[in-house]
């Protein structure tokens, strides 16, 4: 086999993993989501860094429910940059700061009902932990997408001295060994290959597809993005405005509070 086959093969075992162990846990997750959206609220996703990607996945897509709602922190979130504006450096400092979860959180005027998914391979880092804990102490619901495998083998970067996984009301397991980078060449001392972000994407629209289901199932019809590259795109143009005006609505109708300042 070449690296590339090795590579894939091993990212179909995990999925694999993922697939025959934590489908209880998808299930779970679905269920808190499609409270949310049923009782007119929002399911918030968030990651910093390539954890992001697996958040942002989870609307506006094509196939995906309207009610999800990605934050994205630039600061948090882009590192192509590495050097200058909101360069590597800025976000090795940011993402470890605890305080800019709760500021954040202040920004989205959240309400009871809405739930959260935190997608985070350590689980460790203070702005994820600031967010979970937010959440909680709000009496609201937490998923989170994270390795057990990993973050119970560090320690906590948070006051509360706890890692996601001991914090969420479920936690999908993505089982993402320690290094993550999960191909060994000869010759190179490092390993390459990360599979953290394919496997949380999928476990994103995994858990997605799953609310869309237990909508349906209790006689609810979810609202679906579609392709607009298609043979119906005039349609899907009208039906994906028709799932943005239903987004603001549901952003319109909560109670503006003001950041607290002190």
């Amino acid at each position: 086999m070449t690296i590339g086959q090795d590579y894939l093969s091993d990212v179909m075992t995990k999925l694999a993993r993922v697939r025959d162990t934590q489908a209880e846990e998808i299930a779970a997750a679905a269920k808190i989501c499609a409270d949310s959206i049923a009782g007119d609220g929002l399911v918030f996703t968030f990651g910093t860094g390539h954890g992001g990607f697996a958040a942002l996945e989870s609307f506006p897509r094509t196939g995906g429910v309207t009610g999800f709602r990605p934050i994205v922190e630039s600061s948090i979130a882009l590192m192509h940059h590495v050097l200058g504006d909101q360069g590597t450096a800025q976000y090795r400092f940011m993402h470890t700061q605890e305080g800019y979860g709760k500021a954040i959180l202040r920004s989205h005027q959240l309400k009871d009902g809405d739930s959260i998914i935190l997608f985070s391979h350590s689980g460790i880092n203070a702005v994820i932990l600031d967010m979970a804990v937010e959440f909680k102490e709000r009496g609201l619901k937490v998923i989170a997408v994270t390795s057990v495998p990993h973050s119970s083998q560090v320690a906590s970067r948070h006051s509360s001295g706890k890692r996601l996984y001991e914090v969420a009301d479920v936690t999908v397991d993505t089982g993402i060994p320690l290094e993550d980078a999960s191909q060994f060449i000869d010759g190179l001392e490092e390993p390459v290959g990360p599979t953290s972000t394919s496997i949380a994407v999928a476990v994103s629209h995994a858990i997605n597809a799953s609310t869309a289901a237990e909508l349906v199932s209790r006689g609810i019809t979810p609202m679906i993005m579609v392709n607009t590259n298609s043979n119906r795109t005039k349609f899907a143009h009208q039906q994906n405005d028709r799932n943005y005006a239903e987004l603001w609505r549901r952003l319109r109708n909560r109670e503006f509070s003001a950041p607290v300042v002190k």
